[in-house]
This record gives structure tokens, C-alpha cells and sequence, in this order.
């Protein structure tokens, strides 16, 4: 008896043995994308747009915030778009928040492999200069308008997540074109007055 177990216990070993461990490859996030509809922003703010039914507006909490800063958070991706709101007082100011939007982008290029800015017309006839940032940089796409005038506006894109960039492409681009759309929609408002 014991040596029919012996040899039974031999032959379980031998026919385990035989077959070839294959590692499995990396896996990436899958992403179940929801369709694009769009809901209006509330008219308390110095400007107007549709943004995602998908995302919440929250109150910009950072210690150097201003009265119209907000996020707009991306519960399902773990992402926030900043924007940041400014009143154009005269042509240094203007000055100023084109130089600090330019600086604020190229802050990132020790971590980018690429910076590929693009400028583009709305239908509405605002410009709006989009920056997509490749690599591994914590904001993959910024963006900002501006009247010239009375007002500049300032977004950018952060994943509050570890994951890395390549793997969070389709996040990335389902959330650039809400943001091509809410640029696409926006309108100044008088509320920068108040």
C-alpha cells in the first residue's frame, strides 16, 4: 500500500511538472466610458458653459484661491479640471496671467516628452489655446481664453491617481472633449462686477 501512494504521489509530481509556467502580461484600466451629454453651469459665476452630466462643480479649496475658481470633478476617473478665473484690469495684468498660463505649462517639461500646444477658434469666436502634455506629468492638458478686455480664464487637467498615463489615455480623452465643449460654450457673464 505505501508504495503505490509513494508511487502514485511520484506520478502527480512528475505530471505537474510538465507544464511551461507562462506569465501574464500587465493588465491596463479598463475604462466603461459614458456617452457625452452636457448640463449648463449654474449663473453665479463671471462666465457660463455646458460641462459634463458626469462630473460635480466644486468650490476651488487651495490656499490661493479666488472667489471663481472652481473644480470640476470627475467622480468615475478620479479627476479634476481647475480653472481659475481672472479679472482683466488693464494690459499688464493681461500680461501677466498670459505669462503665468505659459509658465504654469512649461513647469512640466522636465517630466514631458512633448508639449504640443495648439490654438483653436470657437464657434463663438473665442481663441482658446490648448496644451497636451505627453509623459508622465501630473497635468496631461491645460487650456485658457480670453476676451482681451475684462476676463481670462485658465484650466487644466489632473488625475488624482497612480496610475500611469498611457493607461489612462481613454480617461484622458474622454475628459478633453468635455473641456473642447465647455470651451466650445462659453460666454462671459456680467458677474465679474459684483
Amino acid at each position: 500500500m505505501r508504495d503505490r501512494v509513494l508511487i502514485a504521489f511520484l506520478v502527480v509530481t512528475l505530471l505537474s511538472c510538465e507544464s511551461e509556467y507562462v506569465p501574464k502580461p500587465k493588465g491596463f484600466n479598463r475604462f466603461d466610458l459614458p456617452s457625452h451629454d452636457y448640463v449648463a453651469l449654474a449663473d453665479t459665476l463671471p462666465y457660463q458653459f455646458e460641462y459634463s452630466r458626469h462630473a460635480k462643480i466644486l468650490p476651488d479649496t487651495s490656499w490661493i484661491s479666488d472667489r471663481y475658481w472652481i473644480e470640476i470633478y470627475y467622480p468615475e476617473f478620479k479627476a479634476d479640471v481647475h480653472l481659475t478665473y481672472k479679472v482683466i484690469e488693464n494690459q499688464d495684468s493681461l500680461k501677466e496671467y498670459l505669462n503665468d498660463a505659459y509658465f504654469l505649462t512649461a513647469k512640466h517639461q522636465i517630466k514631458a516628452y512633448a508639449i504640443d500646444e495648439s490654438i483653436g477658434k470657437t464657434p463663438k469666436g473665442k481663441t482658446v489655446v490648448y496644451a497636451e502634455l505627453s509623459g508622465e506629468v501630473p497635468s496631461q492638458f491645460q487650456f485658457f481664453t480670453t476676451d482681451s478686455t475684462s476676463n481670462f480664464l485658465r484650466g487644466a487637467l489632473y488625475f488624482n491617481t497612480t496610475v500611469q498615463n498611457d493607461s489612462l489615455r481613454p480617461a484622458i480623452e474622454f475628459v478633453k472633449v468635455d473641456i473642447v465643449h465647455m470651451m466650445n460654450t462659453l460666454e462671459w457673464t456680467s458677474k465679474n462686477s459684483l
